[in-house]
């Protein structure tokens, strides 16, 4: 069985695997499920974990036994589950927030805390009740108060614009950068928008959504609902709609017998940045598909005819 790669991430002086597991998705089974695939993901050797506030009770109980020293946990401020999913990035909000994250988790201290909720530099002023997360007194301040008292040991960011990840890492504060939809197989916008601040301030990147909200899967269904997804976002600066690009490649897979999620994740997997790769699963069963497409061969001349195709490659 292939190994994950070990990676050093940036300063923070952690040791993850290149891939992740994402957790937004796992309520859509049950808790026996939920656990079986953790299990399995640490089975195959998956040590960057990522929970979602809903899910942390499950998640504390696939942990139990010894096995939470094995792994990287990382949460977010500021949802508190379950259903509560409004951003309050006052400094008391964030603290309970935290403090619930450790109670459900049944852990003393939590890895990585991201900020999360605050996408795009208009969501302050804009979004009902929401605070500057990075303003003082807020989140990012008690997060720096918590990490101080130990109960966290990093800090980091999860948004989609890259102005908002500049804007973190200008405090000198962060030191892990959550990213979506903006560097994959269709949308490498984050190579000129994140990455030089990222590399230069030694931050460490985790790029989610490696299948693009589900566009690369090659899934029918899951590609209809995405395309919903992306038909309610404006992208006046990408050009073609990410839909269209995601069909062609993917009809371009299928011509050629070749898995498009292994395109994907491999693609992300080689980023030219100190980085993990996080997809989503939902079963034990999308698990073993994302290490199998972390791990598969892919032959050198797919990827070339690809690039000629797509400008896109490694």
């Amino acid at each position: 069985m292939p190994a994950l790669e070990t990676r050093a991430f940036a300063k923070t002086g952690m040791q993850p695997k290149s891939l992740g597991l994402g957790g937004a998705w796992w309520g859509a089974g049950t808790e026996a499920e939920c656990i079986a695939g953790i299990h399995r993901a640490l089975e195959l050797g998956f040590n960057y974990l990522d929970t979602y506030p809903e899910l942390e009770t499950w998640w504390g109980r696939a942990l139990a036994g010894g096995r939470r020293h094995d792994i990287y946990l990382q949460a977010k401020v500021t949802t508190n589950g379950p259903k509560e999913t409004i951003s309050d990035h006052s400094g008391p909000q964030t603290r309970r927030s935290v403090e619930d994250s450790l109670r459900r988790l049944r852990t003393d201290y939590l890895d990585n805390v991201l900020i999360h909720g605050y996408d795009e530099p208009e969501d302050v002023g804009s979004k009902e009740g929401m605070v500057d997360p990075l303003g003082p007194g807020h989140a990012l301040d008690e997060l720096v108060k918590m990490k101080e008292e130990g109960s966290i040991r990093h800090i980091g960011i999860g948004a989609r614009n890259s102005a908002v990840h500049r804007r973190a890492i200008e405090t000198g504060q962060i030191e892990i950068c959550l990213t979506y939809l903006e560097y994959n197989l269709f949308n490498t916008a984050a190579v000129a928008d994140l990455f030089p601040l990222a590399r230069q301030r030694q931050v460490g990147l985790i790029l989610a959504s490696p299948l693009g909200m589900g566009l690369l899967t090659g899934d029918e269904k899951v590609f209809e609902r995405s395309a919903a997804y992306f038909d309610n976002r404006e992208y006046p600066e990408r050009g073609l709609h990410p839909a269209v690009r995601a069909r062609a490649m993917w009809d371009w897979c299928r011509k050629r017998d070749v898995n498009i999620r292994h395109l994907a994740i491999q693609f992300c997997l080689a980023a030219p940045i100190s980085s993990i790769v996080l997809p989503g699963a939902a079963s034990k069963a999308q698990v073993e598909e994302a290490y199998e497409a972390a791990t598969a061969d892919i032959a050198p001349e797919i990827w070339r005819d690809f690039a000629v195709e797509f400008g896109v490659g490694i």
